[in-house]
């Protein structure tokens, strides 16, 4: 609660700390606080704090639903959509990425290609926009997919000119579709309390995971929503009757890797459920295709070009710099080698990952092969763990919530606070750094081994793993509250 808290302080007193400044439409949303101004250095180290508090509560509720102890699962519920309806009429904080959304949405709105144009050239052209373009991405085109920037386009016409008014809208459709997650994590886990709590800590009440989708307003959150749903469609019994529906799943899947093209692994939970009947998984498969495609077609060569835009690129906090130099294989094919580990983990883990009767049946190998790519491919962001945990909360607890959730925990820590300058002072300059150059990559290193190590040796789940419904079975007494 006090992570939320502080998060939601540093959005209200966003003016006093992040650029480019943003004018706020009156009468609102969004909205903040102009008349009290907070040092960068204290927002640093108090977002820093809120990182660490939310880690070790998450941790600790993680073992205490583990070790049997039972709180309102609604509550918990109505906590993190609360957060989430705050965060949503507030300004994005944490990264600037929303307001890139606004420039290749207003891009789209003028007649123009945000696949052509950057929103450096935006601004030259528009000075009335440019005063909104952040400086970090100003010379990238987009690199979403045309569902995304389709989105974007009608943010800007809901908009109009406020370039703050259109981040709420963008912000809005997040919370829609962070909140349905939620609610169909809630459903899907009805009748296993224990399941259906530590799904609302990992996901709905999870500060980490609202400071990167709901308070930064990253598409991601979209994207998981949409790709959920289908992988969850595809694994009900209806399905496997009619092709409508299965091409129903295929559509959700699609509009999914339509905003994102990775979630395009999706498809393999996706047709998993649905192998044993192949008219199925070709209706589905073939629905997949028929989102992307036109998509695609519509926006041109350069829209493919987009999707291979950061191939050869790595974040400042990727495990690889420890082994990469100048010479070397690795230092000079550092893309070949990623590609070579996310396969082969991605077959270990599709392999050796726990099978479990309760997960619905698309879940675990959508499961595995999401793991393994974001485990180990060397430009990651932390809100691209939505497309973990979303699956995650639906499988049973094991020693992967540790791993992702230090994944995580670490990744946030090192672009807190989000401006895409070190933090001012020496000592928080230099802290800054080793928690991106040594802290993080160490963390990530670690939980990709133990990934590996775990699947290969058959013990991603605890040889006493009690599922919540075992926990129910063994004490029906026990005092559940959903």
């Amino acid at each position: 609660m006090i992570a939320l808290l502080i998060m939601i302080a540093a959005s209200l007193l966003r003016s006093s700390w992040m650029a480019p400044a943003l004018s706020m439409p009156w009468p609102g949303p969004p909205w903040e606080i102009r008349s009290v101004r907070i040092p960068v250095p204290a927002l640093t180290i108090a977002l820093w704090l809120a990182a660490l508090l939310a880690a070790a509560g998450l941790a600790a509720g993680l073992a205490a639903v583990r070790a049997g102890v039972r709180v309102s699962a609604r509550s918990v519920l109505a906590v993190g959509l609360l957060a989430v309806a705050v965060l949503t009429v507030l300004p994005p904080v944490g990264s600037s990425d929303a307001l890139d959304y606004v420039a290749y949405g207003r891009m789209v709105q003028i007649g123009r290609s945000p696949y052509v144009m950057t929103p450096a050239q935006l601004g030259q052209a528009h000075r009335s926009y440019g005063q909104s373009v952040p400086e970090e991405w100003d010379h990238q085109v987009t690199v979403y997919g045309p569902l995304a920037t389709a989105e974007q386009f009608a943010a800007a016409v809901l908009g109009g000119s406020s370039a703050a008014r259109i981040t709420f809208w963008l912000k809005l459709v997040n919370a829609i579709a962070f909140g349905a997650v939620a609610l169909a994590m809630h459903r899907v886990l009805r009748r296993d309390p224990a399941a259906r709590l530590r799904a609302h800590l990992l996901w709905t009440a999870n500060p980490l995971l609202l400071w990167g989708l709901i308070a930064a307003g990253h598409v991601d959150a979209v994207a998981a929503a949409a790709g959920l749903l289908g992988v969850l469609l595809a694994g009900t019994e209806a399905v496997t009757r009619s092709s409508l529906r299965a091409a129903m799943a295929g559509v959700l899947v699609g509009a999914a890797a339509d905003i994102k093209i990775f979630y395009v692994l999706f498809g393999f939970g996706l047709c998993w459920p649905l192998r044993r009947q192949p008219r199925l998984a070709a209706a589905a498969a073939g629905a997949m295709v028929a989102v992307l495609v036109p998509t695609y077609l519509w926006f041109g060569p350069p829209a493919v070009g987009a999707l291979l835009a950061r191939r050869n690129k790595s974040t400042v906090d990727n495990f690889y710099q420890f082994f990469s130099g100048s010479a070397g294989y690795l230092g000079q094919h550092p893309m070949v080698v990623a590609a070579a580990a996310a396969v082969l983990l991605a077959t270990l883990a599709v392999w050796r990952l726990p099978d479990d009767v309760t997960a619905p049946p698309g879940v675990r190998p959508a499961l595995a092969l999401s793991a393994a790519w974001l485990f180990v491919w060397p430009y990651q962001m932390p809100w691209y763990d939505a497309m973990l945990l979303c699956l995650l909360v639906l499988y049973p607890a094991s020693r992967l919530d540790w791993l992702v959730l230090a994944r995580l925990t670490a990744s946030t820590l090192a672009l807190m606070p989000g401006n895409p300058w070190p933090p001012p002072g020496a000592v928080l300059a230099a802290l800054a750094r080793i928690s991106q150059q040594v802290v993080a990559p160490a963390v990530l290193l670690g939980a990709a081994v133990g990934l590996a190590a775990l699947c290969a040796c058959s013990r991603i789940a605890p040889r006493n793993r009690t599922s919540a419904n075992a926990i129910s079975s063994r004490n029906p007494a026990s005092p559940v509250s959903t």
